[in-house]
Parts: structure tokens; C-alpha cells; sequence
């Protein structure tokens, strides 16, 4: 190494806009090589790639979720750059590297093939090494999901979880609709769109541990001497056969004789009834399945009945990512 080497302050700037390092990591760099810009990069990479070694077990587990939809609104990504501490999380040129990274992204539909692509004369994957060392913090994509369909929308809640939702068609204010889903996946975290999605053996075992961790709450409660809570039958849609159903309507006709209720008003209250029992029976779809759960906006309506409410077009899929 020759230290003979005069550096000047515009290559030192040079550098530190192609990487994002520090000022005296970026002169030392250029001292190391002789001037040579493409070797100093190549200097700061191998100190990155040392710090990465010694950082390799820290969990990443801050960061920034980012989701970027392209121009046409009909592909959408969600990543998440993830790094140690929430300091580095909400560093302003972290979030600028995460956006940029984010931008990549939306051109490739695989985590691995984004990994392997072009940042700026390196790929994605040296990058994150690079900036590993120019940070500190280990640095990773903690998520990487893509979505395409005729229309997509996305949310980002204060760059800790991020969502999209795709749309079958672009109908009218598609843009306000799709926002509005993806803010409700962010917030109540849906796995999956309805309850016809669900595995019979997952309900099954689903209903099982339910069933029994109300019992086990209603044991304490009676001890306490207070209000049981309702032990359902079911938690899902799925389960409410048409005999099901037609069994709980006769329930709560033989419910209303008893009470002494004229039959001739019947009509007007089994309905309420059929519905109580129904929300009653499906907890496991109204906490999971997006179109069964009740609308942020408007906790009288469903996700699905909202949708309804924009005229043909249905929800295609969604994904989510969130820091952790």
C-alpha cells in the first residue's frame, strides 16, 4: 500500500455517494488503493464482508417494511430491510436504501433472483454486505412478497408492516378500495382470504384447542363467580352445514315458544337470531378469512359486503410483511 497516493476531496465525495460509507472509510479505502475507485469499493466490500462474518448470528429484527407498486397499478412489492437496532431502522438513508432496494424488487418475482440483481455495478445480495459494513448492523431481507392482478393497492404503516391487496378488475375509485383492504390486512393481520381456503383437519384441530381453552376460562370464571362465556359448537363457516343451520333455526323457534312469543312475529326476530348464531360459530373465519372480517372503517359491515359495495370486482389475494 502507498500512502504516497494524493487523494482528493471530490474522490472521497465519489465514493461516499456511490456507497453511503463515511468520510474516513472512504479516504482510507482510496489510500489502500492507490486511487483506484473500482479497488477502493472492493476494499470497502471485504470490510463489509468482515463485519458481516462477525455480525452473522445478531437477529435483524428492525428495520423497514416498504411496499412500492408500479405505474400501472398491476404488479405491487413488499420487502423488508431489516437491520439490529430501531436507531438504524429509522435513519434516513436506510430508508432511502430500502425504497431504492424496494424499486429493484418490484422487477423480479423471487426473492432469490432480487438477491442476485443489479444495485448499482454490485448485486442486491453484495450490497446488503457492503452496507453492513458501512452501518454496523447486520443487514438482510427479513420478506420479500410480490402480487400482480389487474389492479393492486398498498399500505405501509409507519414503515413497520406494509400490505398488498390485488383487485380483478380497476373498477371505479379502485384506488381508494384497495387501499382500505390493505390497511385492513395490516391491521388485523388475515392469513388467508375466506374460510373455503381453510384445511377440514386444521379446523378440526383449531376447534378442538378453542373449545377447550374457553372451558378451561369458564372453570375460573365460575369460581369467581362471574359471566361464563359462550362454549360454540363451531368456528368456522365451514362447519355450518345446511342441516347445521336448519337444526339452529329449530333451536330458536322452540327458543321463541317457550318464551310465549306470538308465531306470527317470528319472521321479524329469527333472522337476528340466525345471524347471532352464525357469528357465534364462525370466530376462527372472522379473525383469519379477510372477507369475514368486520370492516375497520365500519364495524357493521363486512370486509366482503364492503367490497360488494364497488360492483364487479372481487379480492384476488394479498400479502403481508411485517417487522420480526
Amino acid at each position: 500500500m502507498s500512502t504516497m497516493v494524493k487523494i482528493t476531496a471530490a474522490e472521497v465525495n465519489k465514493l461516499r455517494q456511490a456507497t453511503g460509507a463515511g468520510m474516513m472509510d472512504c479516504k482510507n479505502a482510496l489510500v489502500e488503493a492507490e486511487g483506484d475507485f473500482d479497488k477502493a469499493i472492493e476494499v470497502l466490500r471485504k470490510k463489509g464482508q468482515k463485519v458481516a462474518a462477525k455480525r452473522a448470528d445478531r437477529e435483524s429484527s428492525e428495520g423497514a417494511a416498504i411496499a412500492k407498486v408500479n405505474a400501472d397499478n398491476t404488479a405491487g412489492v413488499a420487502i423488508v430491510l431489516g437491520c439490529e437496532t430501531d436507531f438504524v431502522g429509522k435513519n434516513e438513508n436506510f430508508l432511502k436504501l430500502a425504497n431504492e432496494m424496494a424499486e429493484i424488487a418490484l422487477n423480479h418475482d423471487t426473492k432469490d433472483e432480487f438477491l442476485a440483481a443489479d444495485f448499482g455495478g454490485m448485486t442486491v445480495a453484495n450490497k446488503l454486505i457492503e452496507q453492513t459494513g458501512v452501518i454496523g448492523e447486520k443487514l438482510d431481507i427479513n420478506a420479500f412478497e410480490k402480487i400482480e392482478a389487474p389492479y393492486v393497492g398498498a399500505y405501509v404503516h409507519i414503515n413497520k408492516i406494509a400490505a398488498l391487496v390485488g383487485l380483478s378488475s380497476k373498477v371505479d375509485k379502485a384506488d381508494i378500495l384497495s387501499k382500505d383492504l390493505a390497511m385492513q390486512v395490516a391491521s388485523m393481520g388475515a392469513t388467508t382470504l375466506s374460510y373455503k381456503d381453510f384445511d377440514p383437519a386444521f379446523i378440526a384441530s383449531e376447534t378442538e384447542a378453542r373449545i377447550a381453552v374457553i372451558e378451561k376460562d369458564n372453570i375460573e370464571l365460575g369460581r369467581l363467580g362471574k359471566t361464563l362465556k359462550n362454549v360454540p359448537q363451531y368456528i368456522s363457516m365451514a362447519q355450518l352445514t345446511p342441516d347445521v343451520l336448519a337444526n339452529a333455526e329449530e333451536t330458536a323457534k322452540a327458543e321463541l315458544k317457550a318464551e310465549g312469543k306470538p308465531e306470527q312475529i317470528w319472521d321479524r326476530i329469527l333472522p337476528g337470531k340466525m345471524e347471532r348464531f352464525i357469528s357465534d360459530n364462525t370466530t376462527l373465519d372472522q379473525e383469519q378469512c379477510l372477507l369475514d372480517q368486520n370492516f375497520i372503517k365500519d364495524e357493521k359491515l363486512n370486509v366482503a359486503k364492503y367490497v360488494e359495495s364497488y360492483g364487479n370486482v372481487e379480492v384476488t389475494g394479498f400479502k403481508r410483511v411485517t417487522l420480526g
